[in-house]
């Protein structure tokens, strides 16, 4: 029963979900290797866990992330749009497809980091919100490893969506520990149960926004803050980037390259005192 397809659909939804190269490599093969004794018992005849192509994939959102910027949406309005529309095409119509993807895109967040934010992580007082980082433990698999060291980040909660974080707090049972976002059920949402439980493929695309992905809601939230001018270095700890990787999101205009250009001009033309050194 294990098809060509099965192994093909699963893998892409693992690098989906932002499995690591590795940990796909890795559960391929041992998928190949027990195909493999199943082929020379002659049980099946021939392997279907020999994919190929699934590299290509990690090639492709590496090329993208050269110019993140290019896959954030415009605006709040186009947000608000596609978060109702995912809601609408839901089977359920769950209000919570709606927040998670607001919370991701305000915040800057992963999917993944979205889904295991807790009562405790929300500090109201400051609107912040310690993310927690996660490692994968298997595709799908997550571990809580904190926000020790570097990995730490804190992020603020805009105005928009602070109402949002209220009201999914209030609907906790009260506990510290309690999931501020949870499926339908009560499950996890990962980035294939959001994709699969609002039909996302077909959506972005009726709306016009076929090269949407899951992830770009961050690459939307951290265009955003780029945009409104956040330093850069205030930038970078808010995502949890190193300093290349956060310069991708700075794509200065022709206003602001000219402007840069006028201030150094006044600040070469100013008057200074003391004696000048004349370069012959």
């Amino acid at each position: 029963m294990v098809s060509y397809g099965v192994v093909d659909r699963a893998v892409h939804a693992w690098i989906a979900d932002e499995c690591g190269r590795s940990t796909v490599k890795n559960s391929i093969a041992v998928l190949v290797r027990v195909m493999e004794q199943a082929l020379r018992d002659e049980i099946i005849d021939r392997n279907p866990a020999r994919i190929t192509g699934w590299q290509r994939e990690y090639a492709s959102a590496e090329d993208e992330l050269d110019d993140p910027g290019s896959l954030a949406l415009v605006d709040w309005r186009v947000l608000t749009r596609l978060a109702d529309a995912l809601v609408s095409r839901s089977a359920d119509e769950y209000e919570g497809w709606r927040d998670v993807v607001l919370f991701a895109a305000c915040t800057a967040a992963r999917i993944s980091e979205v889904s295991v934010c807790r009562v405790k992580d929300i500090k109201a007082s400051e609107w912040t919100w310690n993310v927690r980082h996660q490692t994968t433990n298997g595709p799908g698999g997550l571990i809580d490893k904190g926000t020790k060291g570097k990995r730490a980040r804190h992020v603020p909660i805009i105005r928009e969506i602070r109402e949002l974080v209220e009201r999914r707090i209030s609907a906790t049972d009260g506990t510290e520990d309690a999931r501020l976002f949870v499926g339908p059920r009560g499950g996890r949402i990962s980035m294939a149960v959001l994709r699969d439980a609002t039909h996302w493929d077909e959506v972005v695309s009726k709306l016009g926004y076929e090269h949407l992905r899951r992830h770009d809601l961050r690459h939307t939230g951290l265009t955003w803050m780029a945009d409104a001018g956040v330093p850069v270095h205030h930038l970078q700890k808010i995502a949890g980037h190193g300093s290349l990787t956060t310069q991708r999101y700075l794509h200065p205009d022709r206003r602001s390259v000219t402007d840069a250009g006028n201030l150094l001009s006044k600040h070469l033309q100013r008057p200074t005192s003391g004696p000048q050194l004349c370069l012959m």
